[in-house]
């Protein structure tokens, strides 16, 4: 599996931004998905936003025109980019990515998640 580190949470209040961060280790050859989701309290995980290895986005419904999800291809980076932050978007934030990696006895496909990073919105 490669490694993933998700950075940017915080705590902001409503209307405010913040922009996640989500960071590969290793020697990836090639990135399928790469996908940000969100576990609120109590609730189901749920995509937020994804990106395919094309450059095609999607959104989850709540969060269109709001997030907007890019990649840095050079820095094995994806970011979320959360504007007009509401109270409901408070949760854990996690970061899958799927993908080809090198490894010592070859190329190999890896389906990695982050730890999550909180990212509370006061009203």
């Amino acid at each position: 599996q490669v490694p993933l580190v998700e950075s940017g949470g915080g705590l902001v209040q409503a209307g405010g931004s913040l922009r996640l961060s989500c960071a590969a280790s290793g020697s990836i050859v090639s990135s399928n998905t790469m996908v940000w989701y969100r576990q609120a309290p109590g609730k189901q995980r749920e995509l937020v936003a994804g990106i395919t290895s094309g450059g095609n986005t999607n959104y989850a419904d709540s969060v269109k025109g709001r997030f907007t999800i890019s990649r840095d291809n050079a820095k094995n980076t994806v970011y979320l980019q959360m504007n007009s932050l509401k109270p409901e978007d408070t949760a854990v934030y996690y970061c899958n990515w799927r993908g080809k990696v090198i490894t010592p006895t070859g190329i190999t496909a890896f389906d990695s998640w982050g730890r999550g990073t909180q990212v509370t919105v006061s009203s």
